[in-house]
């Protein structure tokens, strides 16, 4: 189903000993982006298998105290992660039966979602022969997450979770076998190609927060999102040059009939592969279903804390995505070639796979959570190097650099999960991740119109200071609604805790 990052759903872990001990202070729930973000890839709930080994099977820990502004407090400090052992890392993760089944539907849904793209882009243009609705099929891939996060969110919490991301699934391979038909015109490709973009965020949003039920809130949850993020970053080097492959011996629609099949297995894995959840929230009517999507929405936006914290997952995105939008022109503009085009469309992602492989794996949660805020600040300052009009070295370097400032969300994640009530974090996740894509969306699309009137190099440098100039504003903010100290604790101590908000 749609990527993402984006992250889950469902029950405690299947593990011997309880990974996630309840926090001392109110969790702070949270998001991914896809993740987001996290990067600019699409980034699966209630699933989840019953366990193996003789784990808890209990609910979560109860979430924080009712939304309320936090009043001021000292600059956030690393949140105390719970999680497994030192040493353990990722490999905890997988030692969970139901992340496995979820891990697996996303890295096929997502290989899926790559490849229908590049095939569907390629048929609308051998269907019109026009460049412009060729591009514009790939861009609806961003355009339609805003409204189906924002309308359709409550759906997150509203139906169990696994539910939910069975009939996504079931909807995209639908959509899907529709668009091989050969008598579907190209108005209908690009119909149903926003269709699918519009179930992504919904199925995304709803996954990262069966995750929290699936993996705890703690440690392993921030690194289960960390790896399905990292799935989606490797589609972006992966996924193109496989589709690529495969449109060399099949047509476009026959690359378009696989998606189905990865499709279909993800609706099975995630099926049989989790275990059914209740809804976190009960429905009132089918017809309060909107209300009730706009109702989170505004109650999640409202909240100081969580949309300082929503919003460094956002902005930062919005002029990341500068220099991968405007790769071409810059490439022939310093006479590069199409090798090392493509060498500079693959780098950021190589520095934001390896950062965060080395965040989640090396660093403790603690210190994953001291480097937030430093990290995010200097997150886009390599892109300012464009100013001097780099070569093809330099601009790969400072590529690789500003992939690696995507480091500061995998901190993030913890932050923003301990923030949402348990009650809204399919709504929460959701609208996150709906954000990220449009964000990424429309960044892309300011930084082409910014070079129709001025050179390509000084557009991404002026992104780079812009960006970073809004990212420290943010900062700001984050760490004014940071929670106060629980009395009786200070110095280091009043440094290891969780955020704690509202």
């Amino acid at each position: 189903m749609p990527s993402d990052t984006d992250t889950p759903a469902g029950t405690p872990r299947d593990r011997p000993a309880p990974e996630v001990p309840p926090p001392a202070t109110p969790p702070e729930r949270a998001a991914h982006p896809d993740p987001g973000p996290a990067a600019p890839l699409r980034e699966p709930t209630g699933l989840t298998a019953a366990p193996t080994d003789p784990a808890p099977t209990g609910p979560a820990p109860a979430g924080p105290a009712p939304l309320a502004s936090v009043p001021a407090g000292p600059a956030p400090l690393a949140p105390v992660a719970s999680g497994p052992a030192p040493g353990r890392g990722y490999r905890a993760v997988f030692g969970v039966r139901e992340f496995r089944a979820v891990f697996a539907a996303h890295l096929l849904s997502l290989l899926g979602v790559v490849i229908s793209e590049l095939a569907l882009t390629v048929l609308v243009y051998d269907l019109t022969g026009s460049p412009l609705l060729s591009a514009l099929t790939f861009a609806l891939g961003f355009l339609p997450y805003l409204v189906g996060g924002t309308l359709f969110a409550g759906v997150a919490d509203r139906y169990p979770a696994r539910r939910v991301l069975v009939t996504c699934d079931l909807i995209c391979a639908g959509c899907v076998a529709v668009m091989v038909l050969p008598g579907t015109p190209v108005a209908g490709l690009l119909a149903l190609r926003c269709l699918v973009a519009a179930v992504s965020p919904v199925f995304t949003g709803t996954r990262m927060a069966a995750l929290t039920d699936i993996l705890g809130d703690g440690d392993l949850f921030v690194l289960g999102r960390s790896l399905l993020r990292i799935v989606s970053q490797s589609a972006v080097l992966v996924g193109f040059g496989v589709g690529g492959l495969l449109l060399a011996v099949v047509s476009p629609r026959g690359a378009i009939t696989i998606t189905v099949g990865t499709f279909l297995c993800s609706a099975a894995l995630l099926r049989l592969g989790t275990r059914d959840r209740p809804a976190r929230t009960g429905g009132d009517g089918g017809g309060a279903l909107l209300k009730q999507s706009l109702a989170g929405a505004r109650t999640v936006l409202a909240d100081r804390r969580i949309r300082a914290l929503i919003l460094l997952f956002w902005v930062p995105a919005v002029f990341v995505v500068a220099p991968e939008a405007l790769a071409a022109p810059y490439a022939d503009a310093i006479g590069a070639g199409p090798a090392a085009l493509g060498l500079m469309m693959c780098a950021m992602a190589v520095g934001h796979i390896g950062a965060e492989l080395y965040a989640g794996s090396a660093l403790s949660p603690r210190t994953r959570s001291r480097i937030v805020l430093p990290v995010a600040a200097a997150g886009l300052l390599p892109l300012v190097v464009y100013a001097v009009r780099p070569g093809l070295v330099l601009t790969v370097v400072a590529l690789v650099l500003a992939g690696a400032g995507a480091a500061y969300i995998i901190g993030l994640d913890q932050w923003f999960v301990d923030a949402v009530p348990p009650e809204l974090r399919g709504r929460a996740m959701t609208l996150l991740t709906a954000g990220l894509m449009t964000g990424q969306g429309v960044g892309m699309a300011l930084a082409g119109l910014a070079a129709e009137f001025l050179p390509v190099h000084q557009v991404v440098a002026a992104s780079g200071a812009l960006g970073t100039a809004c990212t420290v504003l943010l900062i700001v903010e984050v760490r004014r609604t940071a929670p106060a100290p629980k009395p009786g604790t200070e110095g280091r101590d009043g440094a290891d805790r969780h955020m704690t908000s509202r």
